[in-house]
């Protein structure tokens, strides 16, 4: 049976999960509790000194926040990019931004773990969705449900709060779009909504034309961090929706927004998007979320380390008051802990623990920097197929051109390519045209490819919760993979230090030379 245990979430220290009284509100003067070696808390995507989010006193217009920018229009390529560069440009700063009190253990919050033992034997059914939506799943290959889905799909039905902590690749996305589908389907039925604005309309006198049709607003809001996990969700939610008669439609910037006003125009159920582009709709007046009864944030704690926080905060007071909320998040950060603290009530805290945890190697290869580009080639010459990750976006197409020039099959993904390349690029490495996939931490969160046997890291992230992030690439659904770390020889104990936080031993942690076995 699933258990109850202190683990999986990690919140501040003064976070308490509800047992039937109002969650706990933070001050201003609250601060969480490191359980590492920091001197000091420190909060990623919460508020600096400055009361920005996510932001540092550094005057560099490119690396403020979009608030510090005034949300101020821009064009839609420079608009898509801005979530992709900060995580770029965050990665690239110096040094004196990246000391190891960035890096932060926060205490952990309890949770009802729940692992794949307890989950044999059930089926979709069991957990109160329909046929038709059952029926979706097995055609997108979901027979049985993950230990994710089968925790917090029940307490979604029920109406209830959730907050759902699952490493990637655990099936969280059906987990939540699945029961939304149901949910609304449910309140529907229950009269929960008001009539279509179509059935009332009037049918014109001969010579009149037809009344202009009120556009069905909207019931259900997802919101992702980045582009491409928006498009993913929305490949998933899309036919189970549509399955009871739901539409969906993408909000995500880096592309035209005049189909998505005709999207708003014709009427839609559920919107899945980014922040930016569905703080923009709202601004324009183009989309009402006030009937949004069911709200999901996805990869929560990566929109706070964005400096996401405050949009999402906007948007989300823009929905339904009493409305459900759903956060999934693989890990929980101050700032996260304050939109739990905001939004949700009395919420139910499921963590997903795989039978076969650990199906990924790691290990950690010290290199002489003159070594460092033969040896990378050396791993992505390996069969299989294999992402390699790189702290800035002129590394990653440096390193892409070195390896095609070597001989091998690789192909860049960073935010200074248009989305329509980002997409024949990931289609290119998702189809095995191109073996190996060279990106920046844009594709770090959500993105899901089959079979990745190998990541590589050819630049050491600056915090576990990246590190872990990248390596969730592999391993995935209960198959092997491996894991490895390139550094020099200058940063083995800041990594020691991380592969601590991430409660990950290594295979392996020492000195390689080209050609060297591993």
């Amino acid at each position: 049976m699933a258990q109850k245990r202190r683990g999986g979430f990690k919140a501040p220290g003064n976070y308490e999960p509800s047992r039937g009284r109002k969650p706990k509100r933070f001050g201003p003067h609250d601060a969480p509790k490191s359980g590492g070696k920091a001197s000091g808390p420190a909060k990623p995507g919460g508020k600096s000194a400055g009361g920005k989010p996510g932001a540092s006193k550094s005057t560099d217009p490119k690396s403020r926040s979009p608030k510090d920018r005034g949300d101020r229009p821009q064009d839609a390529r420079g608009a898509a990019r801005g979530a992709e560069r900060r995580i770029e440009q965050r990665s690239a700063a110096p040094k004196k931004h990246l000391s190891p009190a960035a890096d932060v253990v926060l205490e952990r919050l309890d949770s009802q773990v729940t692992t794949a033992a307890d989950v044999a034997g059930m089926d979709f059914t069991d957990l109160g969705l329909g046929g038709n939506i059952v029926r979706t799943l097995t055609e997108l290959g979901a027979t049985r449900p993950f230990p994710i889905q089968a925790a917090t799909i029940p307490d979604t039905l029920k109406g209830r709060d959730v907050l759902g902590r699952a490493r990637t690749g655990s099936g969280k996305t059906i987990a939540f779009g699945a029961a939304l589908v149901e949910r609304l389907l449910k309140l529907k039925a229950e009269g929960a909504f008001a009539a279509d604005p179509a059935a009332k309309d009037v049918k014109p006198r001969r010579g009149e034309r037809a009344p202009r049709r009120a556009a069905r607003k909207p019931k259900a809001l997802i919101l992702a961090p980045t582009r491409e996990l928006a498009l993913q969700i929305d490949r998933t939610v899309q036919p189970i929706a549509r399955s009871v008669g739901f539409y969906t439609a993408q909000f995500v910037g880096g592309v035209p927004i005049e189909p998505q006003l005709h999207a708003l125009e014709r009427g839609i159920d559920i919107v899945i998007g980014t922040p930016g582009r569905v703080q923009d709709l709202l601004t324009r007046g183009k989309l009402d979320l006030r009937e949004v009864v069911v709200s999901v944030l996805d990869e929560a704690d990566h929109m706070c380390d964005l400096g996401f926080l405050e949009p999402v905060q906007r948007i989300l007071r823009e929905t339904e008051r009493r409305g459900q909320r759903l956060l999934f998040s693989a890990t929980l950060d101050s700032g996260v802990a304050e939109l739990i603290s905001e939004f949700l009530r009395n919420p139910a805290a499921h963590e997903a623990e795989e039978a076969k945890r650990g199906t990924s190697t790691h290990k950690v290869l010290v290199v002489m920097r003159e070594d460092k580009d033969d040896v990378l080639t050396q791993l992505a010459s390996r069969r299989g197929r294999i992402m390699v990750f790189c702290r800035t976006r002129a590394y990653a197409e440096r390193l892409a051109e070195h390896l095609v020039q070597e001989g091998v099959q690789a192909i860049a993904l960073h935010g200074d390519l248009t989305q329509s390349k980002r997409e024949r690029n990931l289609e290119r490495f998702s189809a095995g045209k191109s073996a190996v996939l060279v990106a920046t931490d844009v594709a770090a969160r959500g993105l899901h490819v089959d079979d990745v046997d190998l990541v590589v890291q050819a630049d050491p992230p600056d915090d576990y919760k990246t590190y872990l992030h990248r390596a969730g690439r592999t391993g995935r659904a209960g198959k092997s993979g491996q894991v490895v770390m390139v550094i020099p020889r200058t940063r083995q104990k800041r990594t020691q230090e991380l592969m601590e936080n991430a409660e990950i031993k290594p295979a392996y942690f020492g000195d390689f030379v080209p050609g060297q076995k591993l």
